[in-house]
Protein backbone atom coordinates (compact mmCIF):
# COMPACT_ATOMS: atom_id res chain seq x y z
CA UNK A 1 0.00 0.00 0.00
CA UNK A 2 1.06 3.34 -0.82
CA UNK A 3 1.64 5.90 2.24
CA UNK A 4 1.90 9.62 2.22
CA UNK A 5 4.24 11.74 3.82
CA UNK A 6 2.16 12.93 6.33
CA UNK A 7 3.96 16.07 7.54
CA UNK A 8 4.87 18.82 6.36
CA UNK A 9 9.00 20.25 6.10
CA UNK A 10 10.41 21.99 8.76
CA UNK A 11 12.46 25.07 7.63
CA UNK A 12 12.58 29.01 7.31
CA UNK A 13 14.31 31.66 5.46
CA UNK A 14 17.19 31.37 7.27
CA UNK A 15 17.48 27.46 7.67
CA UNK A 16 21.59 26.49 6.45
CA UNK A 17 21.38 23.55 7.24
CA UNK A 18 18.86 20.67 6.27
CA UNK A 19 18.49 17.14 7.73
CA UNK A 20 17.12 14.25 6.02
CA UNK A 21 15.93 11.13 6.37
CA UNK A 22 14.07 8.47 4.86
CA UNK A 23 9.99 7.97 6.09
CA UNK A 24 8.58 8.52 8.87
CA UNK A 25 8.27 5.07 11.17
CA UNK A 26 4.84 3.89 12.42
CA UNK A 27 5.56 5.65 15.20
CA UNK A 28 6.53 8.81 14.26
CA UNK A 29 3.55 8.69 12.11
CA UNK A 30 1.28 7.55 14.90
CA UNK A 31 3.23 10.72 17.16
CA UNK A 32 2.36 13.40 14.29
CA UNK A 33 5.84 14.20 14.14
CA UNK A 34 9.92 13.36 12.71
CA UNK A 35 11.54 11.07 15.32
CA UNK A 36 8.54 9.98 17.14
CA UNK A 37 10.24 6.39 18.17
CA UNK A 38 11.23 7.23 21.88
CA UNK A 39 13.92 5.45 21.72
CA UNK A 40 15.24 7.00 18.45
CA UNK A 41 17.81 9.33 19.32
CA UNK A 42 17.86 11.95 16.93
CA UNK A 43 16.36 14.90 19.32
CA UNK A 44 19.27 13.81 21.93
CA UNK A 45 21.65 13.73 19.50
CA UNK A 46 20.27 17.55 18.35
CA UNK A 47 19.60 18.71 21.80
CA UNK A 48 22.94 18.02 22.48
CA UNK A 49 25.23 19.09 19.39
CA UNK A 50 22.97 22.86 20.04
CA UNK A 51 24.04 22.79 23.33
CA UNK A 52 19.99 22.93 24.45
CA UNK A 53 20.06 21.89 28.01
CA UNK A 54 16.69 20.62 27.80
CA UNK A 55 15.73 17.95 25.60
CA UNK A 56 12.36 19.07 23.68
CA UNK A 57 9.66 16.77 23.74
CA UNK A 58 6.67 18.82 22.48
CA UNK A 59 6.24 19.25 18.82
CA UNK A 60 5.86 22.83 19.26
CA UNK A 61 9.60 22.97 20.87
CA UNK A 62 11.47 20.41 18.79
CA UNK A 63 10.03 22.62 15.92
CA UNK A 64 12.10 25.79 17.92
CA UNK A 65 14.59 24.18 18.65
CA UNK A 66 15.75 23.05 14.94
CA UNK A 67 14.43 26.56 13.63
CA UNK A 68 16.58 28.79 16.34
CA UNK A 69 20.11 26.78 15.51
CA UNK A 70 18.95 26.93 11.96
CA UNK A 71 18.34 23.55 11.13
CA UNK A 72 16.03 22.21 8.56
CA UNK A 73 13.85 19.16 8.47
CA UNK A 74 12.24 16.79 5.33
CA UNK A 75 12.86 13.04 4.49
CA UNK A 76 13.88 12.02 0.73
CA UNK A 77 10.51 10.32 0.03
CA UNK A 78 7.16 11.40 -0.43
CA UNK A 79 5.70 8.37 -0.67
CA UNK A 80 6.39 4.53 -1.07
CA UNK A 81 5.52 1.40 0.18
CA UNK A 82 6.72 0.31 3.32
CA UNK A 83 6.18 -2.41 5.84
CA UNK A 84 6.43 -1.48 9.19
CA UNK A 85 9.18 1.07 9.77
CA UNK A 86 11.62 -0.89 7.77
CA UNK A 87 13.68 1.09 5.00
CA UNK A 88 14.88 -2.17 3.83
CA UNK A 89 11.13 -2.63 2.84
CA UNK A 90 10.33 0.31 1.06
CA UNK A 91 9.54 0.06 -2.60
CA UNK A 92 7.90 2.07 -5.75
CA UNK A 93 9.71 4.92 -3.73
CA UNK A 94 8.53 8.91 -4.96
CA UNK A 95 11.06 11.10 -4.27
CA UNK A 96 9.97 14.70 -2.17
CA UNK A 97 10.39 17.09 -3.90
CA UNK A 98 12.83 19.67 -2.59
CA UNK A 99 12.75 22.66 -4.19
CA UNK A 100 10.48 24.90 -1.56
CA UNK A 101 12.99 24.13 0.68
CA UNK A 102 16.35 24.94 -0.98
CA UNK A 103 14.47 27.97 -2.90
CA UNK A 104 13.01 29.51 0.69
CA UNK A 105 16.27 29.22 2.90
CA UNK A 106 20.27 29.33 2.81
CA UNK A 107 20.52 25.63 3.14
CA UNK A 108 24.12 25.25 2.38
CA UNK A 109 24.62 21.52 3.21
CA UNK A 110 22.71 18.44 3.46
CA UNK A 111 23.04 15.35 6.16
CA UNK A 112 21.15 11.78 5.63
CA UNK A 113 20.25 10.57 8.38
CA UNK A 114 21.31 7.14 7.59
CA UNK A 115 22.66 5.23 4.54
CA UNK A 116 19.03 4.39 3.06
CA UNK A 117 18.73 8.01 3.04
CA UNK A 118 21.61 8.51 1.69
CA UNK A 119 20.93 6.16 -0.96
CA UNK A 120 17.60 7.56 -2.24
CA UNK A 121 18.96 11.35 -2.10
CA UNK A 122 21.83 10.01 -4.54
CA UNK A 123 19.72 7.63 -6.97
CA UNK A 124 16.28 10.15 -7.10
CA UNK A 125 17.19 13.67 -6.17
CA UNK A 126 20.89 14.41 -6.75
CA UNK A 127 20.52 15.50 -10.38
CA UNK A 128 17.40 17.54 -9.68
CA UNK A 129 18.86 19.43 -7.15
CA UNK A 130 22.60 19.48 -7.55
CA UNK A 131 23.36 19.69 -4.09
CA UNK A 132 25.76 17.11 -2.49
CA UNK A 133 24.68 15.00 0.49
CA UNK A 134 27.03 14.14 3.64
CA UNK A 135 25.66 10.57 4.95
CA UNK A 136 25.67 10.28 8.54
CA UNK A 137 24.43 7.34 10.98
CA UNK A 138 21.24 6.27 11.80
CA UNK A 139 19.80 7.75 14.71
CA UNK A 140 17.42 5.45 14.66
CA UNK A 141 17.35 2.44 17.54
CA UNK A 142 17.71 -0.33 15.17
CA UNK A 143 21.27 1.22 14.41
CA UNK A 144 22.74 -0.91 17.50
CA UNK A 145 26.57 -0.59 16.47
CA UNK A 146 26.31 3.34 17.09
CA UNK A 147 25.79 4.23 20.54
CA UNK A 148 25.37 7.97 22.06
CA UNK A 149 28.77 8.68 22.23
CA UNK A 150 29.72 7.42 19.26
CA UNK A 151 26.55 8.87 17.33
CA UNK A 152 27.40 12.68 19.20
CA UNK A 153 30.70 12.16 17.43
CA UNK A 154 29.42 11.75 13.91
CA UNK A 155 26.79 14.55 14.35
CA UNK A 156 29.05 17.06 15.65
CA UNK A 157 30.06 17.51 12.29
CA UNK A 158 26.77 19.33 11.26
CA UNK A 159 27.35 22.20 13.57
CA UNK A 160 31.49 22.85 13.35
Amino acid sequence: MQLEHPFDPIFNEKSSILILGTFPSVKSREYGFYYGHPRNRFWKIIASITNTSIIPETIANKKRMLLKNGIALSDVLQSCDIEGSSDVSIKNAVPMNLSKILDNSNVKRIYANGEKAHQIFIKHLYKSTGREIIKLPSTSPANAKYNIEKLLSEWKKIIT
